[in-house]
């Protein structure tokens, strides 16, 4: 944590990534609830508006990532999709209509998250010049500084709220913090080729570029890493369905969230720690074994007092796994770091599409619990064939 306070480029990701994290903990949880109960999306619109942005975010991630390997320039891009950050969201509050939402949530915010994969490929560089343990503790801290505004907003919204606050009133504080982090981008990001590392040109076409990241040892293994983080999403779908079915009030299931989540941040920074002593590779299939133990046995205690003992062993597997995916995948393209960061948005579209099918496929066999057994049985079979692939001769 000590490296990301001295270095001056890392200190500018680990402000803006705080400043992204409470506009994501702002917006994610309430995107939803805006979009059909104030604007009256129907659900079928909303998939689609979701389906676009999906596909969007994942291209544009790719085609940034490529473009800024081959010319070496980060520095437009990110204040780009900084700033168009910022735009989409505040064009929701200026003008809160239907449209606007679909433009910003399908069309300019999928656009601007290429900033996120951006900033940790910023952080790779930056790191370059510390040890190995240095590196992977830094980038998983980073991470874990994302997760914290989750830990600290959700429950000031909750209290807002009961004081009668519009639900509108998260894209004027979203827009915000999206535009501070703007800020930041545009007067701390180091101009192209002034940094202390080395950052050529990769000499690359589009196409080669694309290519590269389009290998096969590179797509398997994080298609396989983003259905580990399935899981995650996919706990997400079910709690509020399964603990209200328990029995459980609303106030129950937000408590439950939130204790785990803060329980997230602290076990992803001592993951960054331990990473000198096990790869990541074994990191993530463990912790994705002992978040399916946790998937079996969620619908189990949903409304008994034993889900409560839960959370620490849900807060370990997440937070390991959220963390330390990221520096991954980015390994995976350890010379291309904007192809890297790109494979972040691979990563988490990836484990959305999962866990969509897992929840599908599960509520038409048997309902939320086979969803979660099924889910459990997933993620244990990704993460057995990730540590197979990496498993040393």
């Amino acid at each position: 944590m000590t490296l990301l306070w001295r270095d001056p480029t890392l200190r500018l990701v680990t402000a803006a990534t705080l400043l992204v994290g409470v506009q994501a903990a702002s917006l994610i949880p309430y995107q939803s609830l805006i979009a059909v109960q104030k604007f009256g999306l129907s659900d079928a619109q909303y998939s689609m508006v979701l389906l676009a942005a999906a596909a969007i975010g994942v291209t544009s991630s790719l085609l940034v990532g490529a473009y800024t390997d081959q010319t070496a320039r980060r520095r437009d891009p990110a204040i780009a999709a900084a700033c168009l950050m910022t735009l989409g969201l505040l064009t929701v509050w200026v003008l809160p209509t239907s449209l606007s939402f679909v433009v910003a949530h399908a069309l300019l915010l999928p656009l601007a998250w290429t900033v996120f994969g951006q900033m940790f490929a910023l952080a790779r560089l930056a790191a370059s010049g510390y040890a190995q343990t240095q590196r992977d503790g830094a980038m998983t801290a980073i991470r874990a500084l994302f997760a914290l505004p989750f830990v600290v907003v959700l429950p000031l919204w909750a209290v807002a709220f009961q004081w009668g606050i519009s639900l509108l009133s998260v894209y004027i504080v979203a827009g915000t913090a999206a535009a501070a982090a703007a800020v930041l981008i545009i007067r701390y990001w180091p101009r192209d080729g002034s940094g202390s590392w080395s950052d050529e040109q990769s000499g690359l076409t589009l196409i080669q570029s694309l290519a590269e990241m389009g290998r096969i040892r590179v797509v398997v293994r994080t298609l396989l890493a983003g259905t580990v983080q399935g899981g995650i999403t996919l706990y997400m779908a079910l709690t509020g369905l399964i603990l209200t079915n328990a029995g459980r009030s609303t106030g129950e299931v937000g408590i439950f969230i939130g204790l785990i989540a803060g329980l997230e941040v602290p076990f992803m920074i001592l993951a960054g720690g331990l990473l000198h002593r096990v790869t990541k590779t074994e990191m993530i299939s463990a912790a994705a074994l002992l978040y399916a133990g946790f998937l079996v046995v969620f619908p189990l205690t949903g409304g008994s007092p034993w889900l409560w003992a839960l959370i620490v062993p849900a807060a370990m597997g997440a937070g390991v796994i959220l963390s330390v995916s990221i520096a991954y995948v980015q390994d995976l393209m350890s010379d291309r770091p904007g192809a890297g960061g790109a494979l972040i948005a691979v990563l988490n579209v990836s484990g959305q599409i999962a866990a969509a099918a897992i929840f599908a496929v599960g509520t038409w066999i048997g309902g939320y619990g086979t969803a979660s057994l099924l889910g459990s049985g997933t993620i244990a079979m990704a993460g057995t064939c990730l540590w197979w692939l990496d498993r040393q001769p």
